[in-house]
């Protein structure tokens, strides 16, 4: 699987991430700076959540035209916990960005939320949409990544910050994750790292079962 960490300025820890093969996930709400990495970019919506703030379109719309047209991939902006009315959302800027010129060819993850099912979004994935797992939906997380591989498309599991939850992934199939702790925590990255590169699912998950 592929690993992003949450963008940092910190030298220490961007050395080792690079040493280690990480990419970077820079946020529209945070520097725009991808520090000479492969990188993602997210549309913001998250933080925005945690602030209590509405969606921030000036400063995801500033994150696209400065970064977009390079990025692996760009989150559709969301509402989260919003279910139907975020895919409804996620779409009408989907066909707003698809009208950028600088944008042809650009990569995009419907991240899915609470209150929505595979069938709600299996037309839309493809080779050019992919699907975003919010941290909170281990739910059907399987599921998800047997969709998007099905459709030709790539699975992505937000905040995963733990051996567990990189080994989950990896179970379910998902092709990438991004997390916040090796990008504060140069210390973190090692056993990370490892179960990104090394994942003994079955051992693991015999393990885990009682």
């Amino acid at each position: 699987m592929i690993g992003y960490a949450s963008r940092t300025g910190t030298r220490r820890n961007l050395d080792a991430l690079r040493r280690a093969g990480w990419r970077l996930m820079v946020s529209a709400k945070g520097p725009l700076r991808p520090e000479r990495f492969p990188y993602a970019l997210d549309n913001g919506a998250w933080t925005a959540f945690q602030r209590g703030e509405a969606f921030d379109v000036p400063a995801f719309e500033k994150a696209v035209a400065l970064l977009g047209s390079k990025a692996d991939w760009i989150v559709l902006p969301d509402i989260v916990m919003g279910g139907l009315a975020s895919l409804r959302f996620s779409l009408g800027w989907l066909d707003t960005l698809r009208n950028r010129p600088q944008l042809r060819g650009a990569h995009y993850l419907l991240a899915v939320q609470n209150g929505m099912e595979p069938q709600d979004i299996a037309a839309l994935v493809g080779p050019e949409i992919g699907i975003f797992v919010g941290g909170d939906t281990p739910w059907k997380l399987a599921t998800w990544a047997r969709l998007a591989h099905e459709r030709g498309a790539i699975c992505h599991v937000g905040r995963v910050n733990t051996v567990r939850r990189i080994r989950l992934c990896a179970a379910a199939g998902a092709d990438s994750f991004d997390g916040s702790g090796v990008s504060r925590f140069a210390s973190a990255l090692p056993p990370l790292d490892l179960a990104r590169r090394q994942p003994d699912i079955e051992g693991w998950l015999a393990g885990q079962r009682p």
